[in-house]
């Protein structure tokens, strides 16, 4: 305790640290806000039925993502989710699309073009989901009188426009987290809607446990909170090992002795190296069947399967996806070709393989080795909150998402990648100090 007491004094005495912070803590705050401000012309206390859809089924991870906006008919009721889903259209094409390929090559002018363009894409999914949203709400309180002004067009647009600015001005603050604030804004916008649920799921599992309706009363919560907290220390704990340490694959890749006497090095291949990411666009591709089915009253059994995170066919679907966008998003984030490039350039090899072609594809196998344990991994924590709502165990399942699946894997990512971030911060500020003390020897030497 007085280790993490005297960590956060050292945080506090960094001035530029400091600062980061308390930016990040203001743009989260007027995120929160802005989820409690309901739509104009709706009635917050007639969203009794758009309440009870959304505590079970997708809907509820929907909701969760948007920190309960969604089902508040608030201004963020979409939240960043069209961002993540235009993110990862885009990438698709910049895998398959030529042009797309280029504007990556291009550096930093290429990235800019590409971050506009999926900009575009996001309004024009947003053009799409907010109607959706208000078709579906507009179902959700039929005869409550929820719309004060109405229905008509006039206020579709008009809820549609601000439906649409609401979810672009939360991608904007995750924006200025990552510039301003301490770092991986758009992760940031996602880990405190998911913990924004959490005071929520809690009371609603204590009030359950103490009125008996699943037996076990207040001796079964409190296994639980202990099975909480077990599984997410585990969570921590097999996260930061896997990321740390390479395996034995990766060990075998290295570069000899150069001609300046340099130490060997390893590459860092890691069985973890996607992070969260193809839980965040495995999630995110799972929405698109849920709003067809909703918008266009699907009726078929299969296609209804969709609408509940518990079926067979969702989590088959969920974990085939997890598994390709893992494959996916390491292939792009870890080119063979151009790592095999860069050690024939820095006078590395890897023994017993001819620089070239040759380490590009050894690289390649060694990667594709690694990445599928790795996605199954991941997959299997994805699916256990439908586990923990399973007999005998019997959690709501607004608390069992906090038992693994998407929320947990999150918040383990992002609470890591923010340590790190941190770290980096503390870590360049007493390398400067170092230097300034180093500079100031040499002065009074002179």
């Amino acid at each position: 305790m007085k280790k993490i007491i005297e960590t956060l004094k050292n945080i506090w005495r960094i001035e530029d640290l400091r600062v980061r912070i308390l930016i990040t803590i203001l743009f989260v705050a007027i995120y929160r806000f802005g989820s409690t401000v309901v739509l104009p012309g709706i009635d917050s206390n007639a969203l009794a039925n758009l309440h009870k859809q959304t505590e079970g089924g997708l809907m509820s991870l929907l909701d969760m993502f948007s920190g309960g906006a969604f089902s508040q008919a608030s201004i963020f009721a979409l939240g960043i989710m069209p961002y993540i889903t235009a993110s990862i259209v885009i990438q698709l094409l910049a895998v398959a699309v030529p042009y797309f390929q280029k504007m990556q090559r291009e550096g930093e002018s290429g990235t800019r073009k590409i971050n506009q363009y999926t900009r575009f894409l996001t309004l024009a999914i947003l053009t799409f989901q907010a109607p959706t949203y208000l078709i579906n709400l507009k179902a959700q309180t039929q005869g409550s009188g929820a719309f004060l002004m109405g229905d008509g067009v006039g206020f579709m647009v008009m809820s549609t426009i601000i439906l649409a600015a609401g979810s672009m001005f939360v991608l904007w603050l995750g924006e200025r987290i990552t510039d301003k604030g301490i770092g991986n804004g758009v992760s940031v916008i996602i880990m405190i809607g998911i913990i924004a649920r959490l005071p929520v799921a809690f009371v609603e599992e204590f009030t359950s446990a103490l009125s008996g309706a699943e037996g076990g009363g207040l001796i079964k919560f409190l296994v639980e909170i202990i099975a909480l907290v077990a599984v997410m220390a585990f969570a921590i704990l097999l996260v930061k090992a896997v990321r740390k340490v390479p395996v034995q694959y990766a060990k075998r890749i290295e570069g000899r002795k150069n001609q300046f006497g340099g130490a060997r090095q390893y590459i860092p291949l890691k069985l973890f190296a996607a992070n969260v990411m193809p839980i965040i666009f495995a999630q995110a591709i799972m929405f698109i069947p849920m709003m067809l089915v909703q918008s266009l009253n699907v009726q078929s059994p299969i296609l209804q399967q969709f609408l509940h995170n518990d079926s067979v066919l969702y989590n088959v679907v969920f974990v085939l996806l997890i598994v390709a966008f893992t494959y996916f998003y390491t292939a792009i984030t870890m080119n063979p070709v151009q790592m095999a490039e860069d050690m024939k350039r820095n006078n590395g090899f890897i023994p017993g393989i001819k620089p070239g072609k040759d380490t590009s594809d050894y690289i390649d196998n060694v990667m594709s080795h690694l990445t599928l344990p790795g996605s199954l991994f991941i997959a299997a924590i994805a699916i256990l909150p439908v586990f923990a709502q399973m007999k005998p165990f019997g959690v709501h399942q607004a608390f069992a998402h906090f038992f693994g699946g998407t929320s947990l894997l999150i918040l383990v990512g992002v609470v890591l990648d923010t340590i790190q971030q941190i770290d980096s911060h503390m870590s360049v500020r007493n390398y400067d100090r170092m230097l300034n003390a180093g500079h100031t020897r040499n002065r009074s030497n002179v």
